[in-house]
């Protein structure tokens, strides 16, 4: 009865990313007519020796992971402990919080880009009513600030989502263990650190691996906000994959780094799961 389902996976999952494997070694540029040139691992070599704009992407993506990681898992997390509680208020804050989560990248990208507006923007708009005008920047078009925009818009889209697992986790917390902890006098900073973050420790280890991924993924919301640029200043691997591909009809070189992204991705969720200790099977 699995068979049906099997099928489906291997042709729509498994086979291209097997093939992808092989295309990593090859050179085409698209054309039918043209016979693809086994190139061996050429095209890994030329990536990391002779590609500027592969390692300024790689590190624009460590970047923007560590800040949305960061930010975005502080920010669930404290959302998280205080709407914890079943509450009409509470029920209400999460649905609010999370409502941005149900809206498409291309639809956040666009109202934050109206937002990040340098002329009549409502950021700009606000601080300069306020007497800020030296505050008020390019947040876009300036490759200074660009990335940074970009998390902040990143981690408002989907600290509500995490908020929602946080909460998930945190509710799994028997109460016996915070009664204990207010009878030995601990305040409610000690429970937090003794009690509440050690137990949702498993939980942040699903929020920073899913956060992590959505980090290398987030191609929707970099193409609709910037594109890439300013001076490359926002490329990441997702959007310069596609920009090989599609506009540099480097197919095989495209499909070698979208190898890379995949064991970067997979490096780094192992990484982290070592990081918090949550690797039960070696003990």
């Amino acid at each position: 009865m699995a068979l049906p389902a099997f099928a489906i996976y291997a042709v729509l999952y498994l086979y291209p990313a097997l093939s992808n494997l092989l295309w990593a070694t090859r050179r085409w540029d698209g054309n039918p007519e043209s016979e693809p040139e086994a190139v061996g691992f050429r095209n890994f070599t030329y990536m990391f020796t002779n590609d500027d704009v592969f390692i300024q992407s790689l590190g624009n993506n460590f970047r923007f992971m560590i800040l949305v990681v960061i930010f975005q898992t502080g920010f669930s997390l404290l959302f998280a402990t205080y709407l914890t509680k079943n509450t009409r208020t509470t029920i209400f804050l999460r649905t609010l919080y999370f409502f941005p989560t149900i809206l498409s990248s291309v639809s956040v990208g666009l109202i934050w880009l109206a937002l990040y507006d340098p002329n009549y923007g409502f950021i700009n708009a606000s601080l300069n009513a306020l007497g800020f005008e030296s505050l008020a920047l390019n947040w876009l078009g300036d490759s200074r600030y660009a990335l940074y925009a970009l998390a902040v818009t990143q981690v408002w889209f989907h600290t509500g989502q995490m908020m929602v697992i946080y909460v998930a986790g945190l509710q799994q917390i028997p109460q016996e263990l915070y009664e204990a902890a207010q009878v030995d006098g601990a305040s409610k900073w000690q429970q937090f650190k003794h009690v509440s973050w050690p137990m949702a420790l498993p939980t942040t280890a699903v929020v920073v691996a899913y956060t992590t991924i959505q980090t290398f993924r987030a191609f929707d919301l970099v193409y609709t906000m910037t594109n890439g640029g300013p001076l490359n200043s926002t490329e990441i691997l997702v959007t310069l994959i596609y920009r090989n591909a599609f506009f540099g009809y480097q197919y095989g070189y495209a499909a070698a780094q979208t190898v890379v992204l995949v064991v970067v991705v997979l490096s780094l969720t192992w990484l982290q799961r070592r990081t918090l200790r949550l690797d039960y099977g070696a003990k």
